[in-house]
């Protein structure tokens, strides 16, 4: 028997787009398909659109974002995998065949694939040619799926998160506690680190795009502006999971999160002052990343110095160019 795969789809008002994701699903070569669509208190057409759609089941709540959305889907979910799907994303075909055919034949808790990114000039990139944390893992395989131990898996998710919702499937019972409510951003990566730092868990990727990566300006990260990410996910969102996590992480762990929160002050800092012109916030900032380590907020300092004035030096030469 196929085991049941239920795929939870929390939308907000992209009537156009989550249609578009529906019928990805609908399209999968894998038939045993629970699907949920969760409409997170959408104001335009989209419970007109969906609600009387055969094939799956529509929740409809209160607008109380991305993570409580997936929540509600799995409170309702049967299936012994899961997957979530982003309303502005789409799959291919044989997304779900080939994902779940690696976790039924190997002891994987999860399993990720790469993607075809959006880019501003309306290309598609492969995602993963240009992850840096992911390129460890790559150049020493060369197999279809490549797999991921416990101790990879922790150094891994601790530096970034390498797969977005759509991109993955997952075992039911390798759930913790569903998708964090108190990130801004990063409830999926949460998820991701309650799986990892609560028992030894075992994954795989492959480097094989199997799903589409929109962009319309309303997306949870590539949707905002730099400013808004740095507050949201390296501020705010790094400091929640090292509260959450604090106990559970070495002393080194710890530190290259505190680094990451570090970057994100320092980086607000220079925001506050360069576009706000407001010295007394971002003079807190900085006071904030000081009482943590002071050598590293010069170096952070440093270092977004020399990325700010190298971006110059190339945008007055690209310009110098233009004109000759």
């Amino acid at each position: 028997m196929e085991p049941l795969v239920t795929v939870i789809i929390p939308t907000y008002n992209r009537q156009d787009s989550v249609v578009k994701a529906i019928e990805s699903v609908r399209l999968q070569t894998y038939r045993n398909i629970q699907l949920i669509v969760v409409d997170d208190g959408s104001t335009d057409d989209t419970r007109e659109l969906i609600s009387g759609m055969e094939g799956l089941e529509y929740i409809y709540q209160k607008n109380q974002g991305q993570a409580s959305a997936r929540n509600s889907g799995l409170a309702r979910a049967r299936g012994t995998l899961l997957a979530s799907l982003d309303s502005d994303d789409r799959w291919e075909p044989e997304f779900l065949e080939k994902c779940v055919n690696v976790l039924a034949n190997n002891d994987f808790d999860f399993v990720f694939a790469n993607w075809f990114q959006a880019s501003p000039d309306g290309q598609w990139e492969d995602f993963f040619v240009k992850d840096p944390f992911l390129q460890p893992y790559i150049k020493r395989n060369s197999v279809p799926w490549i797999e991921l131990d416990s101790h990879e898996l922790r150094d891994l998710y601790l530096q970034a998160c390498p797969s977005p919702s759509s991109s993955l499937v997952m075992r039911r019972s390798a759930i913790v506690s569903g998708w964090n409510k108190k990130l801004n951003i990063g409830d999926d990566w949460c998820l991701y680190l309650d799986m990892i730092l609560s028992r030894p868990c075992r994954a795989a990727f492959t480097m094989e795009k199997l799903w589409y990566k929109g962009i319309d300006g309303k997306n949870i990260y590539d949707g905002r502006k730099r400013n808004e990410i740095v507050k949201l996910l390296l501020i705010e969102d790094t400091k929640e999971i090292m509260n959450i996590y604090g106990e559970r992480l070495t002393a080194e762990e710890m530190d290259l999160l505190q680094k990451r929160y570090m970057a994100g002050l320092v980086e607000m800092a220079k925001h506050v002052v360069v576009r706000e012109r407001n010295l007394t916030d971002a003079w807190k900032l900085f006071k904030q990343s000081f009482s943590i380590d002071t050598k590293h907020t010069l170096t952070a300092t440093y270092r977004l110095a020399l990325y700010a004035f190298g971006n110059r030096y190339r945008s007055l030469v690209d310009s110098l160019r233009s004109h000759k």
